[in-house]
């Protein structure tokens, strides 16, 4: 199993956290594709504009268009908090940017992507007697989840700064000796860890296959350090197309403004929050995030008036099904133009 690296920004497709009734995909009229197995993990993956290439003095040129497509994966449950699974395309309406797709490319329950995951421990002063549980619940959760030849993980930690202790690997006893590495100690600068990781270890992230990347996030939402801001850190982890899940480490009975930071940006990625009443219940806040990286969707699509100018693009999904509820991304980055 190999992970590689792509130095460069690219765009990212995401969904929205939202209800629709309008079953647009069942207007759909050629059945789905299976999805292309030789791209990077696309978002509004694009190629580049149009442009010539090749040899004039060879003979020809080749014209490269720019088609861009969004891809998704988003989880499905009901009023009761439980995952549906088995529906079908039909079962969903979208909107992009207010307008319906050009194309569904493809739809897809697929439970067994694999999976690109983060491991990001809050080691400030503020958990430290917190912060033996935290350790031993990321331990689990990846001897749990992580598949061999098949998924990968790193781990860091943070106070007022992005400590990586381990770079991507399948290997548990690499992981857990990183976990066991950290200690906790001074302040916080929680958005700018959040922003330096996706920026540096999301973003980045290609593969010939198509892969869900997960930040699991543990931490009292404290920030008392940061020189980004929270909007910043939410458009990165949108731009590099990653679902943060984020478990808070406050167990007192009453949310403060901390909780309120974490719910913010999982909702705002598509990922969830967990709010554990004891501190020994951390473990089962990422025994759920397991159970759903297990139990979701993938969509790919052709959005329609797509331009190449940076912008932020709504997207709308729901289920007919009044029901059910989507969980995903509220939108996406378009491309840039070419520079």
């Amino acid at each position: 199993m190999a992970v590689f690296r792509k130095f460069a920004v690219r765009t990212v497709g995401t969904v929205a956290l939202v209800a629709a009734s309008i079953p647009l995909f069942a207007q759909q009229q050629s059945a789905p594709l299976p999805p292309a197995n030789t791209n990077p993990q696309p978002g509004a993956n694009a190629p580049q504009p149009d442009q010539p290439t090749g040899d004039a003095q060879g003979g020809g040129y080749t014209l490269k268009a720019f088609v861009p497509e969004v891809y998704q994966v988003f989880t499905v449950t009901d009023k009761k908090g439980r995952f549906v699974t088995g529906l079908k395309q039909q079962d969903f309406g979208l909107l992009d940017d207010g307008r319906r797709p050009e194309r569904i490319i493809s739809f897809t329950q697929q439970a067994n992507l694999p999976l690109r995951i983060g491991i990001m421990l809050d080691t400030s002063n503020s958990i430290r007697t917190r912060f033996q549980f935290e350790q031993q619940a990321a331990t689990e959760f990846l001897l749990q989840v992580l598949r061999p030849r098949q998924d990968a993980a790193f781990v860091s930690g943070f106070d007022v700064r992005l400590d990586l202790v381990q770079d991507y690997t399948n290997s548990i006893d690499k992981l857990s000796t990183a976990i066991e590495k950290l200690r906790p100690g001074g302040g916080t600068a929680f958005f700018d860890a959040i922003y330096q990781t996706c920026r540096d270890q999301m973003l980045t992230v290609t593969s010939n296959e198509t892969i869900r990347k997960a930040l699991i996030v543990v931490s009292d939402g404290e920030d008392n350090y940061s020189r980004v801001q929270e909007q910043e850190a939410i458009k990165e982890c949108q731009r590099a197309d990653t679902l943060v899940y984020t478990i808070s480490t406050n167990v007192s009975p009453s949310r403060d403004k901390g909780d309120d930071v974490l719910q913010r940006l999982s909702e705002a990625t598509g990922g969830r929050t967990f709010f554990p009443t004891k501190i020994e219940d951390v473990a089962k806040g990422f025994q759920e995030i397991e159970t759903e990286l297990r139990s979701q969707y993938s969509l790919r699509y052709r959005p329609a008036g797509l331009q190449q100018d940076g912008s932020f693009r709504t997207i709308y999904l729901s289920t007919v099904d009044q029901r059910y509820h989507v969980r995903a991304r509220k939108g996406y980055f378009s491309p840039k133009p070419p520079q």
